[in-house]
C-alpha cells in the first residue's frame, strides 16, 4: 500500500491520531479492526510499538470491547508476535495496513 491510500480514509474526524513525538520521520498507518468494518489513520513515530497502534485503534474504534489482549495484530497476513517491538522492527513501512483481530471467533447471535 502506499501513503495516498492510506492518507484517502473517509471519516467524520479528518485528523489522523498521532502515537510518540512526531517531529522528524512520520510513519502514515492504517489500522483496522476487522470485526467494525472501519479504518483509522495514525501518524506515528518509527519507534512507537505496535501494542501502541492496536491501543489507540481499539480504543477509537471500539471504545467498549474486550480487553486488549484478546485481540491480535497482523501485518502483511502474518500475525505480529511481540507486540512490543516498535512498528519499523516488525516490518512497518509508510502506507502499511494493521489489521486488529479478534484472537478466538465468535458466535454471531
Amino acid at each position: 500500500m502506499t501513503a495516498p491510500f492510506v492518507t484517502n480514509l473517509r471519516r467524520c474526524n479528518d485528523e489522523p491520531i498521532h502515537i510518540g513525538k512526531v517531529d522528524g520521520q512520520v510513519l502514515r498507518l492504517r489500522a483496522q479492526v476487522a470485526s467494525m468494518w472501519d479504518a483509522i489513520r495514525i501518524d506515528t513515530a518509527p519507534d512507537a510499538t505496535v501494542r501502541e497502534v492496536k491501543l489507540a485503534a481499539l480504543e477509537t474504534l471500539v471504545p467498549d470491547s474486550f480487553p486488549p489482549d484478546q485481540y491480535v495484530v497482523k501485518l502483511r497476513g502474518f500475525e505480529v508476535l511481540d507486540e512490543n517491538v516498535t512498528v519499523t522492527d516488525a516490518g512497518a513501512l509508510d502506507g502499511s495496513i494493521f489489521l486488529i483481530l479478534d484472537r478466538r471467533r465468535r458466535p454471531i447471535r
